[in-house]
């Protein structure tokens, strides 16, 4: 596009050259469109030093867009004297740097400023900014407390002050924000309560306050009826999680991860809307409510991983006929794992590790899909997103982009998921339990299952063959069990299997071929098996001596009755080993004159015994029959 292109188009008032390619040399072509109201040039190529002396001539300016290029330079105040009826700006995703100016005096008509991902530094001045409708300063080094001026701009719609170094209290009796929508407080340093005052803004949809260092109980805000997004995770409360927040029956993300709650579960069963919970590292005590969040059927993420709480798996739970991820790992439940939780057909990740779960692995475990869903269901992969509609002569505004994110346990690494990978993401963790019996063959029909961990437990058996059809798993952990018998050839064929361990067990024979991905595996992945033998084991497989060959018995031996024996072989086996067995006492005796001695004195002591009881008994036979004759 040449300059001339441009250079005849002095009236006009719009352009919007958005989502292309466009470099630095784009800038030097509008210097003549002095009638310009709204530039957008955002996410382009133009890269380079930027001074908004260049947009001098561009005084009728309503609306600028520079986001998402590769522009620097300090931002001055003096650069915004000539751009005084500038409504929105936006110059977020550059590298900016500089401190803040004033708005109040040079930008009287400002209402949107978008300064995030910048290297902006410094502290916001009481002046700036007290009548925007939109302030995004997040991603930047700002630092300092939020002025008191700016928590009561009463036309405030949204404030994102995330990812910065502020300080202070903000929820105090100076907070007025009566139109807000959307607060985002959350990677900062802030301390205090969350205080009621919060309800002054009763028509919040979104609070995130994660990640800073707030402390005290969290309050019931029975006046936040419209609240969708509420995100406390990573701070110091407190007390236990009120029952009220069920009353919330729009919220649709619900985050008090990372805490010090305690006591017992609310049964949250009033949450139809709600998606995402997230109630993790905090120390929840007690049986899991029988009816908890019986009304959710929208859930996609329950986490309620390192608590304390303990009991079994509700059947409420397998009603929850959406959910994708469940992670209950690191509590103190108990009893066998349920089968209702088959129920749940449509899991991706499950987590039920570091328990006290006995009995077997259900069979039905293998009909859950386990990551198997249509490419078109990608549940994780668009962020949660609220609009806000703004007055006409206003574009419509992002309220929120939160995105999900959870951690599992997969190549003996704890890591952390987020966004759109979690729609890729599946795996099944049942280690460090107490689970018995074999492993069901049923597993081998996980055919997309990326993790599967089935480690620290007391299984016995074989390792199934079909665990063969495994053929997107990435890491497969059955150490420290009981399992016997050979490791099967064909898990070779697992082209994506880059963590494998059976160390611990009871295994024997060859391992598999040290070819494909098993030629990547140490001698670690196959330790504490002392008749595992074959590279890259020391044990060579010849020098191991196996058992004499036993032909199997006849079955029609098996069926013979007792008495079908020949006779005549039996007596004669019988009368000659009688007289082996004299002939053998009589050699003892004639050789040994002492024990001959005693065999006669023996003989002599039974002789004198017999005719003694049998005289007594004569004696005694006597005198009853006298007795009978009188």
């Amino acid at each position: 596009m040449s300059s001339e292109s441009f250079s005849k188009l002095k009236k006009l008032e719009i352009l919007i050259l958005g989502y292309n390619r466009f470099n630095k040399t784009i800038v030097k072509q509008l210097n003549e469109l002095t009638s310009m109201k709204a530039l957008v040039v955002g996410h382009n190529n133009i890269e380079g030093f930027f001074s908004f002396s260049k947009l001098s001539t561009f005084g009728n300016l309503m609306t600028l867009d520079l986001s998402w290029n590769k522009l620097n330079g300090s931002l001055s105040m003096q650069d915004f004297a000539s751009l005084s009826n500038l409504e929105i700006v936006d110059l977020s995703a550059n590298s900016f740097s500089g401190i803040i100016p004033s708005s109040k005096r040079l930008l009287p008509h400002l209402k949107s400023l978008s300064l995030a991902e910048n290297n902006l530094n410094g502290s916001l001045q009481n002046q700036v900014m007290s009548s925007l409708v939109v302030l995004d300063l997040s991603a930047n080094n700002f630092s300092g407390e939020v002025p008191k001026q700016l928590l009561a701009a009463k036309s405030l719609n949204i404030l994102k002050l995330s990812n910065n170094k502020f300080h202070g209290e903000v929820f105090t009796r100076d907070f007025n924000l009566p139109l807000l929508f959307s607060l985002h407080l959350n990677n900062n340093q802030f301390t205090g309560t969350l205080s009621n005052v919060i309800t002054r803004s009763s028509s919040l949809m979104v609070l995130d306050v994660s990640n800073n260092s707030m402390s005290g109980e969290i309050q019931s805000w029975k006046g936040l009826l419209d609240l969708k997004e509420l995100i406390l995770g990573s701070n110091c409360f407190n007390g236990k999680l009120p029952p009220e927040v069920s009353q919330l029956q729009w919220l649709r993300f619900l985050d008090v991860s990372q805490n010090a709650l305690s006591g017992s579960l609310p049964s949250l069963k009033g949450m139809e809307f709600l998606e995402h919970l997230h109630l993790e590292g905090n120390m929840f005590t007690g049986l899991i409510p029988r009816d908890f969040l019986s009304s959710s059927s929208e859930l996609l993420t329950l986490d309620m991983r390192d608590n304390r709480l303990f009991g079994s798996i509700p059947n409420s739970i397998s009603g929850l006929s959406n959910l994708r991820i469940l992670s209950l790992k690191g509590n103190l439940l108990s009893g066998f794992i349920p089968n209702h939780l088959c129920h749940l057909t449509k899991i991706s990740l499950m987590d039920l590790s570091n328990n006290s779960f006995s009995g077997p692995i259900p069979k039905c475990f293998g009909h859950i899909q386990f990551g198997e869903v249509e490419k078109k269901y990608k549940m994780f992969q668009e962020s949660i997103i609220f609009w806000l509609s703004a007055p006409s002569e206003y574009p419509d505004i992002w309220v929120n982009e939160e995105k999900d994110e959870v951690e599992f346990v997969t190549k003996n690494r704890l890591d952390s998921y987020r966004g759109g990978i979690l729609d890729f993401m599946s795996g099944l963790d049942l280690s460090c339990n107490n689970l018995t019996g074999e492993i069901p063959h049923e597993l081998g029909m996980l055919s997309w299952i990326r993790a599967l961990n089935l480690s620290h437990n007391q299984l016995k058996g074989s390792i199934p063959k079909n665990f063969s059809n495994l053929f997107q798993i990435e890491s497969l952990d059955l150490s420290y069990n009981k399992l016997s018998g050979e490791i099967p050839p064909q898990l070779v064929e697992l082209n994506f299997l880059a963590v494998f361990s059976v160390a611990h067990n009871n295994l024997s024979g060859r391992v598999p071929d040290m070819k494909a991905q098993f030629g990547t595996f140490d001698e670690s992945s196959y330790e504490y098996n002392s008749l595992l033998c074959g590279p890259p084991l020391k044990g060579k497989c010849n020098d191991i001596t196996e058992p004499p060959y036993s032909p199997p018995k006849s079955s029609r031996g098996n069926e013979a009755k007792w008495y079908d024996i020949n006779h005549v072989v039996f007596f004669a086996s019988f009368i000659s080993s009688y007289i082996m067995i004299l002939l053998g006492f009589a050699t003892v005796l004639y050789i040994n004159p002492y024990w001959r001695q005693r065999w006669l004195f023996f003989i002599e002591e039974c002789i004198y015994s017999c005719y003694f009881f049998a005289l007594d008994s004569r004696s005694k036979l006597y005198s009853i029959l006298v007795k009978l004759d009188r």
